[in-house]
């Protein structure tokens, strides 16, 4: 899946303000609610929530993809977020995570949502692009690195 069809410059936050998982995710969803992508931030929140209540989105090596489907949103839309000290977000391996990608895609379509996760989980094996990732210094520079 081509990354630059869902991701533009202006949907990272290189450096998130938030402390907590909660904050996390509404720092992200306002973000995304701000860029006009989401066009109710209650439902869109609230879905992420829920998801996040069955099982933590927290994976392993400082990567979280917290995501969720609801109908405040047409299509897939997703943002990045950096916050190099990291966050505890309930985690499999217990580390902090510091690189966050939120995905929200429609109630009826799976396809590009699941596309985009393993596109995702896939770059971000490598620890040598998480590192690139967490010493970029501009929303342009993550994006050229997440996809190449």
């Amino acid at each position: 899946m081509n990354l630059k069809k869902v991701l533009s410059p202006e949907d990272i936050i290189i450096s998130l303000e938030a402390s907590s998982k909660e904050e996390v995710i509404k720092e992200m969803v306002d973000h995304l609610y701000r860029r006009g992508k989401i066009d109710d931030r209650e439902a869109a929140l609230r879905a992420i929530l829920e998801r996040e209540k069955k099982m933590s989105t927290g994976l392993e090596k400082g990567v979280a993809l917290p995501h969720g489907k609801c109908e405040a949103v047409k299509e897939l839309v997703a943002a990045i977020a950096l916050k190099r000290e990291g966050v505890d977000f309930d985690s499999i391996d217990g580390q902090p995570a510091q690189i966050f990608i939120m995905t929200l895609s429609p109630l009826n379509r799976s396809g590009p949502h699941i596309q985009f996760l393993a596109e995702v989980t896939r770059l971000l094996k490598s620890k040598e692009k998480r590192e690139k990732i967490l010493q970029a210094s501009s929303q342009e520079e993550v994006l050229e690195l997440f996809c190449s």
